[in-house]
């Protein structure tokens, strides 16, 4: 036993001797001895490089965006008069002259101006009888509709003020990223000046109507549209418009009409009374249809060329059903409302450079945009033109369109070729004039088209 203790005693002994050997002749340290004067070092823990701003949401200043924004975005409200509908078969047969009610709409506007004109939502101001605008300091005002677009749900207003009024500069709505702050102001629930904050969670989203949205979580609900989507400097780079909701309010996301669309609009409306649509005139195949994912389509990235239309920019540029827009002027193009979102910007006669991949090939194409001769009428979908000449002899008429395509709803009724001269009693002068009359009308109410067939004889359809 004590043979044993021994043994143990001189083996503990026998390593530490080693171990403190090696440490004190092998062993590199792994310390440097700094002057008194010299800072600690600083050891990165990332390769990510760090941004100069910080990263924390305390050190983003949203006060003064806020301060700009809040004086320059109006309560609008809708006063509006509306009937009741038929109650039995026989009253929709027969006719009904329905109870008329007031019905008052809220929403929110943007002063763009100093003279006071005003830009919002066309569903903010729709079959309006009276609108009514208050500003921030509760002065109110009696506004006129100066026009509207119901494609991009952007009308412009006007009031009359007495003095200057703060307004508020378009933005380039193309310069925007991903990830960036902005804020959301407008009078949701009918609470005036109210400031949310968030940031771009998509750009060019698509919501089905081959528009082009930026989307954002910054908190929108009733009453915010039409009001202002703000960069951190203030710049007007959005309309905020339409939430997506099963209980029709904010759940998390909330879509803006890009400022440069809403931009060009105004300018459009100011200028020329309605909106100038360049066109490229391509047919597509939608990326999630059946033919698509058929024909493994919706798998490109870019948008896919199914056919040009005859007279068009895209024929006399010679582009071909197979062509991919891979890219117009500097804007990537990755799917169809990157590319309608851009041209919304544009006008006939204006001309873009594209990027195609042509059979594997890259090919740079200018192409010219022209307005497109036909034109598809809100709500009923009939697709109409102007008259020729040759129309105008034959149907002895100058004013109206002529029906050149009809969706499914409605081809039992037999209006193809026909000219259309007059929805609810007004008049159709032209495919814009058509366009505006349709836009007016919603789907829950009675339609009535009046229309010239080949014989010359009038013919009226009823359409609830």
């Amino acid at each position: 036993m004590k043979r044993f203790g021994s043994l143990l005693l001189v083996s503990i002994f026998a390593g530490a001797i080693t171990l403190g050997s090696y440490k004190l002749f092998f062993e590199k340290s792994n310390y440097k001895i700094l002057p008194s004067n010299t800072k600690a070092p600083v050891f990165t823990t990332s390769y990510t490089p760090t941004s100069p701003a910080g990263s924390g949401i305390n050190e983003v200043d949203f006060t003064t965006a806020a301060q700009k924004t809040v004086d320059a975005v109006v309560h609008v409200k809708n006063l509006s008069i509306v009937s009741s509908g038929p109650r039995n078969i026989m009253e929709f047969i027969y006719g009904f002259q329905g109870e008329e009610r007031p019905q008052v709409g809220i929403g929110s506007g943007v002063i763009i101006s100093a003279d006071g004109y005003i830009v919002t939502n066309n569903h903010v101001i729709k079959n309006a009888s009276k609108l009514e605008v208050s500003l921030n300091n509760n002065k109110t005002y009696e506004a006129t509709l100066i026009g509207t677009d119901p494609n991009s749900d952007i009308a412009l207003i006007k009031i009359d003020p007495k003095e200057k009024l703060p307004y508020l500069a378009f933005g380039d709505s193309d310069q925007t990223k991903v990830g960036q702050w902005v804020l959301a102001v407008g009078n949701p629930f009918d609470l005036t000046s109210t400031v949310t904050a968030g940031i771009i969670s998509a750009k060019a989203r698509d919501l089905g109507k081959n528009q082009s949205f930026i989307q954002t979580d910054a908190a929108v609900n009733p009453g915010n549209s039409g009001g202002a989507l703000v960069n951190t400097n203030g710049d007007l780079i959005g309309i905020n418009t339409a939430i997506t909701s099963q209980t029709g309010s904010y759940v998390g996301y909330s879509f803006a009409v890009p400022s440069n669309i809403a931009k060009k609009v105004v300018d459009d409306i100011m200028e020329y009374g309605n909106v100038q649509k360049g066109m490229l005139g391509i047919k597509y195949i939608p990326a999630n249809s059946p033919y698509a994912l058929e024909k493994g389509l919706n798998e490109i990235d870019g948008v896919y060329i199914d056919g040009v239309e005859e007279g068009m920019g895209a024929y006399d540029a010679e582009l071909k059903q197979g062509d991919i827009i891979k890219k117009i002027d500097e804007i990537d193009v990755h799917g169809f409302a990157n590319l309608t979102g851009y041209l919304s910007t544009k006008r006939p006669g204006d001309k873009v450079m594209l990027t195609i991949d042509r059979d594997s090939e890259t090919l740079m194409i200018p192409v010219v945009l022209k307005e497109r001769q036909t034109v598809v009428l809100p709500v009923m979908g009939i697709e109409v033109q102007n008259l020729t000449k040759d129309d105008t002899k034959r149907f002895r008429t100058k004013n109206g369109v002529k029906i050149v395509g009809v969706p499914e709803t409605y081809r039992g009724y037999g209006l193809k070729g026909k000219i259309l001269i007059a929805v609810n009693n007004n008049e159709i002068k032209d495919k814009q004039d058509a366009k505006n009359l349709f836009g007016a009308i919603t789907r829950y109410e009675r339609t009535s088209i009046t229309m010239i067939n080949e014989k010359g004889e009038r013919e009226r359809l009823i359409f609830q």
